[in-house]
């Protein structure tokens, strides 16, 4: 079943709109996602590339590692998706209007996870990728 979520930048300037089928939600504790959102975990959520749109601004556009490329706002540098493949896209579950709405149910990269971050016992955990 498909979900519509909004949701958008700290400014205000970026605003997108999800109407997919949730595949996956997570936090990932990976360095890459650590430094680019300059947090100690990142938490995503993923959908079908054909279900997610921006709707009010332009984001830009950031390839952190060959083949991924990361997007934020060029006014206030919320971090907004991420993008390895061409048909799925995952949104920082935070910039959402309603993040309670989508809550994570995994934990990856854990052999990457700051010591003094507790692990919910609850979700899946994966010492790399889930995939």
């Amino acid at each position: 079943m498909s979900i519509v979520l909004e949701g958008g930048c700290l400014c205000g300037a970026i605003r997108y709109r999800i109407d997919a089928v949730i595949l996956n939600t997570g936090i990932c504790h990976c360095e890459t996602c650590r430094r680019a959102a300059g947090a100690q975990s990142v938490a995503w959520l993923t959908v079908p590339a054909s279900g997610f749109r921006f709707d009010i601004g332009r984001p830009a556009i950031f390839a952190s590692s060959p083949g991924v490329e990361r997007t934020h706002c060029p006014t206030c540098g919320t971090s907004l998706t991420y993008r390895s493949e061409a048909d799925m896209i995952d949104v920082t579950i935070g910039s959402l209007d309603d993040p309670e709405a989508v809550p994570p149910t995994q934990e990856i990269w854990l052999e990457h996870r700051l010591t003094w971050e507790a692990i919910d016992p609850s979700r899946s955990a994966w010492q790399r990728s889930s995939s």
